[in-house]
């Protein structure tokens, strides 16, 4: 599975942006997938997974209610509707694939693919 992060972009404390993930390969609705984002100088933080069926979701505390997650299989596609964004939102954002269910699609060391990430800037 090869994914394609794009959406990312430059904008102000309280605005929004849809980020999205294209895979190609055809098992795409197979996997779990999730965004993920690091800032400069910190680790990688999961941000939200969604199941191959699209019917199950985790969420990041610091992101539910701002954050919204979907998937369309027969475009191998995954969106992430990001909206109130704060200047600490600021990072490189992840799409990733991993055929982990539950609540452990929080690790990224469970994901197999990673997609080259698509930078979010939040002025203050």
């Amino acid at each position: 599975v090869q994914l394609q992060a794009s959406g990312g972009g430059l904008v102000q404390a309280g605005g929004s942006l849809r980020l999205s993930c294209v895979a190609s390969g055809r098992t795409f609705s197979s996997y779990t997938m999730g965004w993920f984002r690091q800032a400069p100088g910190k680790e990688r933080e999961f941000v939200v997974s969604i199941s191959w069926r699209g019917d199950t979701t985790y969420y990041a505390d610091s992101v539910k209610g701002r954050f919204t997650i979907s998937r369309d299989n027969a475009k191998n596609t995954i969106s992430l509707e990001v909206s109130s964004l704060k200047p600490e939102d600021t990072a490189v954002y992840y799409c990733a694939a991993t055929r982990v269910t539950g609540s452990g699609t929080s690790n990224p060391q469970y994901y197999d693919y990673w997609g080259q990430g698509t930078q979010v800037t939040v002025s203050s």
